[in-house]
């Protein structure tokens, strides 16, 4: 597994053009509809065809529809030919859109505008497929999840910095010739970085394509449902979507009517949500080691229900009225809301980013443009359903916006528990991970010679009551512990154990232990991971004792990889018989260094327990 940081990917080709020409695509739709519904708010009634008001909801509907009406066509398309040559021209066609929006802006020909708002989202229905479905070409299995989440922290930072010189623009003197100016330059510097990227081919050469968007959408909503984690992922992906337009819709009235704050308050509400997306998506890549790793997904969830809450319970008692920005920044009653609001935008870049690299990864790479349209159609019906619940909570019932706050987190609380019962040994096992990495100093040799898939037998030795808990969060796969009953029956660590589908066993129960066998069995035919320590107890000198012979019983019923492990440097801790009874002593150290070493893979054919017991003590070596 690679240990190079995120930012090694924007010096590699294959990355930085493809990344640049996403962030400046998502920069420049920020720039132009920002600018076009900050100049219908503001312009005379005379120059408007309708009122203000409901040009500016015609304006996001028309920038939503043609996600409904031609993703599916996209992703075909993108499933079909270059995504590299289709998002090239996808940017050229960018640059025509702009350069009729500045004549447009010349003319301050709203209508003319309006439609071109239309094609912008036009343009970026057929982007989105590419863009997404090109990541796993181009960036190793250990590499996805650092690219997904710097391109969530460019899209997030692109849409704050083109909402922000929106304003500015909006704002300035001759706005309509700058605007102009503006969209045809970075449309143009666009579609430059797009020449650099690598080409993508389509993996197997599909039929030419065919316009038929009806059959198309019903077959590509299809193909995204066949797949349950996947299609889980795109509804995790869409409520996120329907949380984000929810709270980006309202933080003007929030800024204004709840907080106090002026015009520009909005934006400093903005850039804390947006910077916290984008320090939480690079923090979920650190968590997770660089790996797909679905159980940091209801920890994200969690902090979106709490932060989120916050809106609510950390309001000022009465609104402070500030006259200029610096008021507004610098009021301490409006602190804790700051804080949340960046919590909040940190909780969900945790939340989204491992949910788009699992979608990629699990896609089968000649449906896997398909399957990023679909999800951009659902995102489009959860943003539509934001706004209809909006106009619910806010304008039927009269609720004020922080109750409303209020009621997203309450609806995500459900999404927490609906998560956490989907698949709650991903969620231990990230746990265990923070406990363990929080313990101990632990280092890593030669993880990488587990296999990716397929059923595999770690053999270790057993030195402290933490040796599963170091190997669960260390290994990139789960894993299922054959383990004392005893153990297992204990308060609350049964429920854990069950969570995590750990096998009991009793030494001196023959059906248990024919149980536990028929089990790890069951487990590895299936092609989970499996970890046994043969030696039965843990160690009483810090030596490795003899393995017991029910491990070549295990063996011989599994026709299955096996890998020797080594634990080094337990001996000792408070979770040892170093000194005295394991958790009934004086600690001596904390957060020492810990490592774990893998073996090579054995076959059963050729693992037996005298030579395991041999590999596994050549792996620790002197270093109990």
């Amino acid at each position: 597994m690679t240990t190079q940081p995120q930012s090694s990917l924007l010096t590699k080709r294959r990355f930085l053009p493809y990344f640049l020409t996403q962030a400046l695509g998502a920069f420049n739709d920020n720039v132009y509809k920002n600018i076009l519904l900050i100049l219908i708010a503001y312009a005379s009634v005379d120059s408007l065809p309708l009122s203000a008001n409901l040009l500016i909801n015609i304006a996001a509907g028309l920038f939503i529809l043609p996600f409904f009406l031609f993703s599916a066509s996209a992703g075909v398309i993108a499933d079909q030919y270059d995504k590299a040559m289709i998002m090239r021209r996808v940017k050229l066609a960018e640059i025509v859109i702009m350069s009729l929006a500045a004549i447009a802006f010349f003319y301050q020909s709203y209508s003319a505008l309006l439609v071109l708002l239309f094609l912008m989202g036009t343009q970026s229905a057929f982007f989105g497929p590419a863009k997404y479905a090109l990541l796993p070409q181009h960036l190793k299995s250990e590499e996805l999840i650092s690219g997904n989440a710097l391109v969530e922290t460019g899209t997030f930072l692109a849409i704050l910095l083109g909402t922000l010189l929106a304003g500015f623009i909006a704002d300035s003197h001759n706005a309509h010739y700058i605007a102009a100016g503006s969209v045809i330059f970075f449309a143009i510097l666009g579609y430059l970085t797009s020449l650099a990227i690598p080409s993508a081919p389509p993996s197997v050469k599909k039929a030419t394509f065919k316009w038929q968007p009806i059959k198309q959408t019903r077959s590509t909503m299809a193909i995204a449902r066949q797949d349950k984690t996947i299609f889980q992922c795109i509804l995790g992906i869409s409520w996120f979507w329907f949380l984000g337009a929810c709270y980006l819709t309202q933080f003007p009235n929030y800024a204004k009517i709840s907080l106090g704050g002026n015009a520009a308050s909005v934006s400093f509400l903005l850039m804390l949500f947006s910077i916290g997306i984008a320090i939480g998506s690079m923090c979920c890549d650190r968590l997770s080691q660089h790996r797909i790793d679905p159980g940091i997904v209801p920890i994200g969830s969690l902090g979106i229900t709490l932060f989120g809450s916050g809106l609510f319970f950390l309001a000022p008692a009465t609104t402070v009225q500030t006259q200029s920005l610096m008021a507004f920044m610098t009021a301490p009653s409006l602190w804790p809301i700051f804080a949340s609001l960046l919590l909040l935008g940190i909780a969900g870049g945790i939340f989204i980013v491992p949910l788009y690299a699992l979608m990629q990864q699990r896609s089968k790479e000649d449906e896997r443009a398909q399957i990023i349209a679909a999800n951009n159609i659902w995102n489009a019906v959860f943003m539509v359903v934001s706004a209809i619940s909006a106009i619910v909570f806010l304008s039927l019932l009269k609720l004020s916006i922080p109750e409303f706050f209020l009621i997203l987190a309450a609806m995500n609380s459900l999404v927490v528990v609906y998560i956490y019962f989907q698949a709650p040994d991903f969620f231990w096992r990230f746990v265990v991970w923070m406990i363990t990495h929080t313990m101990y100093r632990v280092k890593k040799q030669n993880l990488n010679n587990i296999p990716e898939q397929g059923g595999v037998l770690l053999v270790c030795n057993h030195v402290s009551y933490m040796d599963a808990l170091l190997l669960a969060g260390s290994c990139p796969r789960p894993i299922r512990f054959l383990m004392d009953r005893n153990i297992y029956n204990l308060p609350l660590v049964k429920s854990f154990c069950k969570a995590c589908k750990a096998i009991p066993v009793d030494a001196n129960d023959r059906t248990s232990i024919r149980n536990a066998f028929s089990k790890v069995s069951e487990h590895l035919d299936n092609g989970d991971i499996v970890c046994v320590f043969p030696e039965g107890q843990l160690t009483f000198d810090g030596e490795i004792a003899p393995f017991m012979r029910g491990i070549d019983l295990i063996i011989k019923r599994s026709n299955v990889t096996v890998i020797p492990v080594a634990l080094q440097g337990l001996w000792g801790s408070y979770f040892s018989r170093e000194g005295g009874v394991a958790l009934l002593k004086w600690p001596k150290r904390f957060w020492s260094q810990v490592t774990i070493v893998a073996g090579e893979c054995l076959s059963s054919q050729e693992a037996n327990s005298q030579l395991l017991y041999q590999q596994v003590t050549q792996l620790r070596g002197d270093r109990k």
